[in-house]
């Protein structure tokens, strides 16, 4: 199934994960996607290598395995460190394995790596992809403006490119505050970009892991969970709980305010994943 026909039915619920290491055993990733298959998500995505960890193949193998449980898998598909006949080799091998939803992203920048520049902007592989076949392509927005842009209108501008580009759908980089998101969808709104939108939620479980991703993405903390970062640092499971909980609070305050769907960042932790889904199965499905 095509993610994009999914938005016309209900409130999207969808799940990310990662391959593990080359160090480490697929059957580790095997294993959670064993537990989170019994929660029912509409879709699972799939993280793939930028260049460097060479973790392609395994996101592939994953995806597919996501396809076996009955779930419909999207493999990410970051292009900055690859050529066109690269790109073109890998959506000739996720056709194969009946792989046909997309997430279209440029990718970080290594500097260990240099960039191949084929493909510079998420518009540019977004283009590509919809030239080589029927797939469902989703794109990335930040609802705090991208780190590299130069102001929240130059974001903007980028954003409508990509879905003028093919974008179909797309999913927005974590944020803490629901206020951002807001005034983000308001934003696109006026204009002209008028496809369905996935808020990204990713439930605070480890102090320095969230500290590290809000310092790669530019993601804003507000004084509430800033509060409960001070207060249960030093009590792991406390931590966990109140991430798990104030996770649960951004959701339903977005599903009552008609969001298109929730992209919940799993970080491969299944537990969080069943405790924040049985809480808002209701409100999902309602």
């Amino acid at each position: 199934m095509k993610v994009r026909e999914l938005f016309d039915k209900k409130t999207v619920f969808s799940f990310e994960v990662f391959p593990p290491k080359k160090t480490s055993s697929i059957e580790v990733i095997y294993k959670t996607l064993e537990e989170l298959k019994d929660l029912s998500p509409d879709f699972i995505s799939v993280t793939y290598s930028a260049g460097g960890s060479g973790n392609g193949q395994l996101a592939c193998d994953v995806a597919s395995k996501i396809k076996e449980y009955g779930i419909t898998p999207v493999i990410h598909l970051p292009c900055i460190n690859y050529s066109r006949e690269e790109v073109s080799a890998v959506l000739d091998e996720i056709k194969s394995r009946g792989i046909e939803n997309v997430l279209a992203l440029r990718g970080d920048i290594n500097p260990e790596i240099p960039p191949k520049n084929d493909f510079r902007y998420a518009s540019d592989i977004i283009r590509f992809i919809k030239e080589k076949g029927d797939f469902d392509i989703a794109g990335a927005c930040y609802p705090e403006c991208h780190p590299e842009a130069s102001s929240m209108v130059e974001d903007i501008l980028h954003l409508k490119e990509k879905v003028e580009a093919g974008a179909d759908h797309l999913i927005s980089q974590l944020f803490f505050d629901n206020r951002s998101f807001f005034e983000f969808r308001e934003k696109i709104a006026i204009a002209g970009i008028n496809v369905p939108i996935e808020a990204g939620i990713m439930p605070v479980t480890n102090k320095n892991q969230i500290e590290r991703m809000v310092t790669m993405c530019g993601a804003s903390l507000p004084n509430k969970f800033t509060k409960i970062m001070q207060r249960y640092e030093h009590s792991p499971e406390a931590l966990r709980d109140a991430g798990i909980a104030y996770a649960v609070d951004q959701i339903v305050d977005l599903v009552a305010e008609g969001v298109d769907g929730i992209h919940l960042y799993t970080m491969n932790n299944p537990y969080v994943a069943r405790k924040i889904s049985e809480s808002v199965s209701g409100i999902i499905g309602a």
